[in-house]
């Protein structure tokens, strides 16, 4: 009896858990439907809580190195405490609001090169290791972000590659503590102004926050840069505008008003990491690391889970 009480805290014998959605594919501001399953173990159990969380890989910029951890970034506990007989099995079911600023993973039903999402279901166990369940998540673009996607591609841009920055862009309201960056090849059109385009998503129930950051080639007499710029568009405006127009003009302001826009995106005032866009970050990182407290995790199984599971969309390392 001591020996299964033994092996009762190291989860031997222990409940199982196990989470079925009932689609894996969302769009931000939608839910994800399923029930969590659990099964008794040998023993009575006693279930603390029963929490689900979306989880993501972020990329993190301290001030002498680059590196990426997983961060849970939205939960919600679907049950409180309670007993669990031995073998009793047991269904939850739930609906998780997915946040209105979630990244977006999947585009034309592939995988976006570089992006993973996850739904973690935590089990709480008094006196016993808690168990844990992954099940992988698509996060679908909604309209508006097709619209501008397709107009990207409508004119010529190449996917490259999208990760998650953690930081805050300043000057935008953001839920999130990260911000996700989709990298384009220009455009042949472009090509003798503007080398890479990254293009940020802000979202929210009202419309868009689109931010884009062109690497401008360097001039006979002058370097290249980054030039900045932020356009405010509506759900509503989805079929009101020719989009490949729309995102020519913003492409085209945003890098002949490069003086204007330094001042207020750039080294001063600008996303808040790394490259040249701000200092911001270092002092927020360097408490953050991989710890609770700075909301990653630095799971094992989480991460196991992550590699090499996705497909990949286009472009190129």
């Amino acid at each position: 009896m001591v020996f299964k009480k033994m092996l009762s805290a190291f989860g031997v014998g222990g409940p199982s858990v196990d989470t079925v959605l009932t689609n894996p594919n969302t769009r931000p501001g939608l839910t994800l439907d399923g029930q969590v399953n659990l099964v008794g173990g040998d023993a009575p159990a006693a279930i603390e809580q029963v929490v689900i969380g979306l989880v993501t890989r972020v990329e993190v910029e301290g001030h002498d190195a680059e590196y990426s951890g997983t961060l849970e970034f939205h939960r919600m506990a679907v049950s409180g405490a309670f007993e669990l007989a031995p073998k009793q099995q047991l269904s939850i079911p739930f609906q998780l609001p997915v946040p209105w600023e979630t990244p977006i993973t999947d585009v034309y039903g592939q995988r976006l090169h570089g992006m993973t999402m996850g739904l973690r279901t935590e089990l709480a166990v008094a006196r016993a290791v808690d168990k844990s369940d992954l099940d992988h998540v698509a996060v679908h673009p909604l309209p508006v972000h097709e619209r501008i996607l397709e107009a990207f591609q409508r004119l010529g841009f190449r996917f490259k590659h999208a990760d998650l920055e953690r930081g805050h862009i300043r000057g935008v309201q953001q839920t999130l503590p990260f911000y996700q960056e989709i990298e384009f090849f220009a455009a042949p059109q472009y090509a003798s102004t503007i080398r890479e385009v990254e293009l940020t998503f802000v979202t929210s129930q009202r419309g868009v926050e689109v931010i884009l950051e062109c690497d401008k080639r360097g001039g006979f007499l002058s370097a290249g840069h980054d030039a900045f710029g932020r356009f405010q568009v509506s759900h509503a405006d989805v079929d009101r505008v020719d989009w490949a127009q729309v995102v020519d003009g913003w492409l085209r302001e945003t890098t002949s008003r490069y003086g204007s826009l330094l001042s207020q995106y750039g080294p001063s005032h600008g996303r808040g990491h790394g490259h040249g866009r701000g200092p911001g970050m270092g002092g927020m990182v360097a408490g953050a690391a991989l710890g609770v407290a700075g909301g990653m995790i630095a799971g094992e199984m989480i991460e196991d889970a992550f590699e090499g599971d996705f497909g990949d969309f286009g472009g190129d390392e």
